[in-house]
Formats: C-alpha cells, sequence, structure tokens
C-alpha cells in the first residue's frame, strides 16, 4: 500500500496532505488544457512534478545565473523550428510600415481581446461581455467589483500606452516603469508604489519560492534583464524572454505577471507582426508553467503555453483583417503626417483658406510624386470630420468645435 501511494505521488495522479496518523491522499486536480496544445513529454514531467503539495517541493530563491547566464542571440529558449512557425503564424504584410502599424488596425478587437484575457489570467470576474461594454460604453457590470472594473480600465490605458507611444517604447526602464504605473494604477495600498521598483519583501502564493529582497540588487538585475532583452534580435525570442524573467524577477510590489503579459507585445508591435492577447489560455497551466519557471527555472511549460497562445492570437487577428478588408497603403505611409498635420489645423481653429495655405506648406516635405494625393487625402478626412469621429485627432470637444465655426465661415 505504502509503496503504491508513493508512486502515484510521484506521478502525480495523487496529492498528499498532513503528517502521520493525519496524512491524507486526495486525487489531483486535473488541469484544463486544449486538445489543441500539444505539451511537449518535459512539460508533462514538469506537471507531474508541480501536482505535489508546494510543501514537498522545497524552497527555492532567486538564481542570478539563470539571467546572468544568457546570452542574447547565442543562447535561445525557443528552437529555430519554433521562431519558423511562430514567425509564419504572426507575418501580417506589414513589415515595411511604421511600429504599430497592424497594431493599430486591430486595435478596436485587441484593447478588448487583451484586456479581457489579461485579466481573466488575475481571476477577474468579468465576462467578455462585460469587458466589451465596459471600454467601449463606459458601463460597468452591477454585479461585479471597482477593483475589477479598475483592473480591465488601467489594461485599456496601457494597450494604448504601447500603441501610441511606439517611438519611445522599448526594453527600457521608461517603457517598463510607466507600463507598471498604468496597469497598477489605483490597485496597489501604496500609490507611490506605481511605476518604482520594489524596496518591500513579496512572497509567491502556493510556492516556497523567494524573491530577491534587497533594492540595489533588484535594480540590478532589472537593468541586466531589459539590457539583454534589448540586445535579442528575434521578435519571438524576445517576447518569451520577458515573459520567462520578469515574473521571476518580481520588480515591483504587484502587478508584475501582468506586466509581462503586456511587455511580450512590444517587440511584436515594433516588427508589425499580430499581436499575443492570451486567447483560450487556461489559468490553472500558466500558472503552473510559472511556478516550473519559479522553483526550477525550467521554460518548456510556459513555452508550450506561449506557442499555443501565440498562433491562437494570430489566427483571430488575421480573420479581423479579413474581414475588415485591406488597409490603403497610402494611408499607411502617411498615417502620422495626415493625423498630425489634421490635429494642428483644428487645434488651430483654421478657415478653409488658412488651411489650404498650410497644406501647400506641409506638402513640401512629401515626395513630389505622392504630394497630390497626399493633399487629397488632408482635404478628404477634413471634409468627411462630424462630431462622432473628431476624437481619434486628439482634440477636445471645445476645440472641434471652434474649428467648425471658422470652417464654415466663407
Amino acid at each position: 500500500m505504502r509503496r503504491s501511494l508513493t508512486e502515484l505521488l510521484e506521478s502525480g495522479e495523487i496529492t498528499a496532505s498532513g503528517n502521520t496518523t493525519a496524512r491524507r491522499y486526495h486525487l489531483a486536480k486535473g488541469l484544463e488544457i486544449p486538445n489543441d496544445l500539444a505539451l511537449s513529454q518535459d512539460s508533462k514531467n514538469l506537471l507531474k512534478i508541480l501536482n505535489r503539495p508546494y510543501q514537498e517541493r522545497g524552497a527555492a530563491g532567486y538564481n542570478r545565473e539563470f539571467l546572468e547566464g544568457y546570452r542574447p542571440n547565442i543562447d535561445s529558449y525557443l528552437t529555430p523550428e519554433e521562431r519558423e512557425i511562430l514567425a509564419e503564424s504572426g507575418k501580417t504584410g506589414q513589415v515595411d510600415q511604421p511600429a504599430g502599424t497592424y497594431a493599430k488596425n486591430v486595435l478596436n478587437r485587441l484593447l478588448i481581446d487583451l484586456s479581457w484575457n489579461s485579466s481573466r489570467l488575475e481571476g477577474n470576474t468579468y465576462t467578455l461581455l462585460d469587458t466589451t461594454r465596459l471600454l467601449s460604453l463606459g458601463v460597468e457590470a452591477d454585479n461585479k467589483s471597482a477593483l475589477d472594473a479598475q483592473m480591465i480600465i488601467n489594461h485599456k490605458d496601457a494597450i494604448n500606452f504601447l500603441v501610441y507611444d511606439s517611438e519611445d517604447i522599448g526594453f527600457n526602464s521608461y517603457t517598463f516603469k510607466n507600463l507598471h504605473a498604468l496597469l497598477s494604477n489605483n490597485l496597489l495600498s501604496d500609490p507611490s508604489a506605481e511605476g518604482r521598483l520594489r524596496s518591500t519583501i513579496i512572497g509567491i502564493q502556493k510556492s516556497h519560492f523567494i524573491p530577491l529582497a534587497i533594492p540595489q540588487v533588484i535594480e540590478e538585475m532589472f537593468d541586466l534583464m531589459l539590457n539583454k532583452a534589448a540586445e535579442i534580435k528575434d521578435p519571438f525570442e524576445q517576447a518569451f524572454f520577458i515573459m520567462v524573467h520578469l515574473p521571476y524577477l518580481q520588480p515591483f510590489d504587484d502587478v508584475n505577471k501582468r506586466v509581462s503579459r503586456l511587455a511580450s507585445n512590444i517587440s511584436l508591435n515594433s516588427h508589425n507582426l499580430a499581436p499575443l492577447s492570451f486567447v483560450d489560455v487556461p489559468k490553472d497551466l500558466y500558472i503552473q508553467a510559472l511556478l516550473a519557471i519559479y522553483e526550477f527555472n525550467r521554460t518548456e511549460l510556459l513555452k508550450d503555453v506561449f506557442i499555443y497562445a501565440y498562433k491562437r492570437s494570430a489566427g483571430r487577428y488575421a480573420a479581423v483583417i479579413k474581414s475588415i478588408g485591406q488597409p490603403d497603403l497610402f494611408r499607411l505611409k502617411y498615417r502620422n503626417e495626415i493625423q498630425s498635420i489634421i490635429t494642428s489645423i483644428i487645434k488651430r481653429g483654421f478657415s478653409k483658406q488658412e488651411t489650404s495655405h498650410e497644406l501647400d506648406e506641409e506638402a513640401r516635405h512629401v515626395s513630389d510624386v505622392d504630394r497630390a494625393k497626399f493633399i487629397e487625402y488632408v482635404e478628404t478626412d477634413l471634409l468627411s470630420l462630424h462630431d462622432g469621429n473628431f476624437a481619434k485627432y486628439r482634440v477636445t470637444p471645445k476645440e472641434f468645435n471652434r474649428w467648425k465655426e471658422n470652417w464654415a465661415k466663407k
């Protein structure tokens, strides 16, 4: 009997609690694993180990060598074959467009998908429909907590930050600290901890993993992590690297996993690859994959989850693009210039005549071949403006109404 119980414990089929005469055995809770998520044998073996009670898995401290030993573009968590599969799944045909172009094309869908799925992985109780109503209409669910609503709204703000400020976004301290500040807004007991590296001791639920506690060392490893990430050339390895090492380091008081999930899109966004929104990722499996990182520095399970999640996400946005048709490539090429000029015209309250002079002046910066078409696009967009569509130019209702009055004058 004892031998059989020991074998069942080792295989992960049962768990145990208590000692001596108080010892009790329980069937292991089965993980939700989608049929199309193919786990490697290494991942299956990890799950067997992780099915044991965490008290029996032993304590584990932060292992500096796990990060320090990683050599960008020499070492790789993803194999060449895996990177090739991901690249094929994520290609969008927009690699020659400005960074963030593809994400902007699917932004309405991305805001909802990523906000909901990332929040869901934190235990947020909002449904997809609740999330859609909150982000599209500003309507909070009656039977859900204000905390859940705040978490989702924070995701929306953080995603917009990554997509619209693409020129300054990267694997740098500015991006990650501000990303944390946006995601943790109004959620931490200490507001000054938003966007600030951790100076307190924290623990990991249901694990004996002990994160770093010395602030100077946390900062040192945080900078090293970002420097190594910035050196990685492959966008998928870069995305996965930050999903591994940011939660492992736990550089902030809280919200570390959320930061890592959104930050994994930085490299994808900069290369105009399909974004990662964690569609259909089971929460328990994701948590188990992180525990394998925390306690054993093993990446196999998280890698299987990452590849599955990316293929699902990429497929979704390919369908979104198909449903809205192919984007106007000329408009994509000059998107920033068109938006900047129209914003300036509205803010300055230009009349039609003043606009004409302004356009002639600004169009001098456009190539001779594209100049006439460029002016036509700006004029068309100005003529199409109305009370329901001016917000995309980031002007206030007061500025828009003042411009509209001047525009109507002869």
